[in-house]
């Protein structure tokens, strides 16, 4: 380091944050720790060993002779700000983009006529330095305008040439043979996140270049996938009500599938002409396999404010999020069956398919499981409803109706929403209450066997587990697993789902999150087989036991 004959170091950068240990500290053994690294002078070359210390998060190269930076700079992955300012830099490395843990990199009064297209993957970089360099015109025309970083960034990410090759197919992994002893309807299911076309924004997604953000481009992609798999039952959510009319449902009742929508509750109250942006919940089904009986919406915030019964938490928490499930009652058609046909009674199997987007915010916990818990109830109700009318003059029975609960939980494998479904109940002192006044509101509409224990009776199980599919959501600052596919574990038997999205093929081509110009949305798309046995009781009144 260069004290340009100095005693002491003056520090001119306020965001320096390095100080000198103390003679007394260095001789108590005291252990220094620099993640900053200075080198300023008259320096022409820096040793190779620098782009070693990969656990720098600051390095200052300023006021150098330096003429060129290796490739090798890509190694100092933490690096949060980057000085090469006041040097004879000519050119810079493509591998510069690497960096992208960047917010500060300052490149003026260099030699530098043109710039890598690479620095736009630089998508966290707040500061860039230009000044002083006899870029293009056009560069520094963007770089002038008022946030001027930003649209140099996106236009430099969006000239960049995709290089990555498509990703492989997702392997299908099979799990158990089908019954060929007796009849069973054997169908697929499809979750999938969609993302809508306003939160796809560089604002959100900065590692993705705009183009590749377009609804437009994405929607091709989209429903590609949702051709390739082919399921017979798809739930959707994060869909556009004007995707839904116009582009969705025309789509998919050509390829011999009918589906019912709702958007979130804020539509209802927006004018026309803003209500066609609003996102919601759909679900299709094949129309050769089943029919539509009868549609459902859940709304939490009405639910919310129906059963507050005072309690400030639930109105002033939970009633302002406008998130909603949808349930289509569906019954099976004769060409659903394999194997022969089950007992007459039994052809129309019903089935409840049920679609939900829950809370995203991880500091609300509790809105997600009070959610869940509202949907819960909810589902219970129209599962009574429905019996009674499936089999008028006999004895309702809930349970005959089968249950397929798909969605975007928001919620990881450890949370109380995943605890409640998977295993029929949770505590009602979880901690994802955060202690707020629920309890009694709750056990008013929630099953209670035990004290203090909150419960439902449908017996689901996961398709999924964190072993076969380690994340649902892929983005830069998140990764994991939030969407699911529940299905009723008596009746219903996975044969096989569709594998992840291969990990080497993320590694090798730094694809640091979704979406991504061959991935168009940050969610992947989930898939099962299922094999359902009837659970209607046959004429003779006799049901068979599996």
């Amino acid at each position: 380091m260069s004290r340009n004959l100095k005693d002491k170091y003056d520090n001119v950068n306020p965001r320096r944050t390095h100080t000198i240990m103390s003679a007394e500290d260095a001789a108590s053994g005291r252990k220094s720790y620099w993640a900053e690294l200075e080198i300023t002078g008259s320096i022409r070359n820096v040793s190779p060993c620098l782009w070693q210390l990969t656990h720098l998060t600051s390095l200052y190269l300023n006021d150098n002779c330096l003429c060129r930076i290796p490739p090798d700079v890509a190694m100092l992955t933490n690096l949060r700000s980057l000085d090469l300012s006041k040097n004879k830099l000519r050119s810079l490395p493509a591998e510069l983009g690497e960096l992208i843990h960047l917010r500060e990199l300052l490149l003026s009064h260099n030699h530098l006529r043109v710039l890598p297209y690479e620095l736009g993957k630089l998508f966290q970089l707040h500061v860039l330095g230009l000044q002083g360099n006899p870029l293009s015109k056009e560069i520094l025309s963007l770089y002038g305008e008022t946030n001027g970083t930003h649209k140099l960034l996106t236009y430099m990410l969006d000239s960049l040439q995709v290089t990555a090759p498509l990703p492989p197919q997702r392997p299908w992994i099979p799990l158990t043979r089908p019954n060929r002893a007796r009849p069973t309807c054997i169908f697929t299911v499809m979750c999938y996140n969609v993302l809508c076309d306003k939160f796809a924004t560089r604002q959100m997604y900065g590692y993705c270049p705009s183009w590749a953000l377009e609804w437009e481009y994405r929607k091709k992609s989209i429903l590609d996938e949702i051709r390739h798999y082919a399921a017979d039952i798809i739930s959707l959510q994060e869909v556009e009500t004007d995707q839904f009319y116009k582009f969705f449902l025309p789509e998919l009742k050509r390829d011999g599938y009918d589906g019912i929508f709702s958007p979130k509750s804020r539509a209802k109250t927006m004018a026309e002409s803003d209500r066609k942006y609003v996102d919601g919940c759909a679900i299709f089904f094949r129309i050769a396999k089943f029919t539509l009986v009868k549609d459902h919406l859940v709304e939490f915030n009405q639910l919310a404010m129906a059963n507050a019964e005072g309690s400030d938490h639930m109105l002033n928490r939970v009633m302002p999020k406008d998130n909603i499930g949808l349930a289509a009652l569906l019954k099976t058609k004769e060409a659903a069956w394999e194997n022969g046909l089950p007992d007459p009674s039994q052809v129309h199997q019903p089935l409840l398919v049920c679609t939900a987007h829950i809370h995203w915010d991880p500091e609300f916990c509790d809105v997600k499981l009070v959610q869940t818990m509202m949907l819960s109830n909810e589902l219970k109700g129209i599962l009574d409803q429905a019996a009674h009318s499936f089999r008028p003059g006999h004895k309702a029975d809930p349970a005959a109706i089968q249950l397929l609960l798909c969605g975007d939980f928001n919620s990881l494998p450890d949370s109380g929403v995943i605890e409640f479904l998977t295993s029929g109940r949770v505590s009602a002192d979880h901690a994802d209450f955060k202690e707020l006044g629920y309890k009694a509101v709750l056990q008013k509409i929630s099953g209670c066997d035990k004290p203090n224990e909150l419960t439902h009776s449908f017996k689901l199980a996961s398709a999924y587990s964190e072993d076969i599919m380690p994340f649902t959501n892929y983005t830069f600052h998140f990764k994991g697993i939030i969407d699911y596919i529940f299905y009723s574990k008596q009746s219903m038997t996975p044969l096989g789902l569709l594998g992840p999205l291969a990990s080497e093929w993320l590694r090798d081509n730094k694809v640091v999150g979704c979406p991504h110009p061959h991935v168009p949305s940050d969610h992947f798309p989930l898939l099962v087989e299922l094999e359902m046995v009837p659970t209607l009781p046959p004429s003779n009144g006799l049901l068979q036991r599996r």
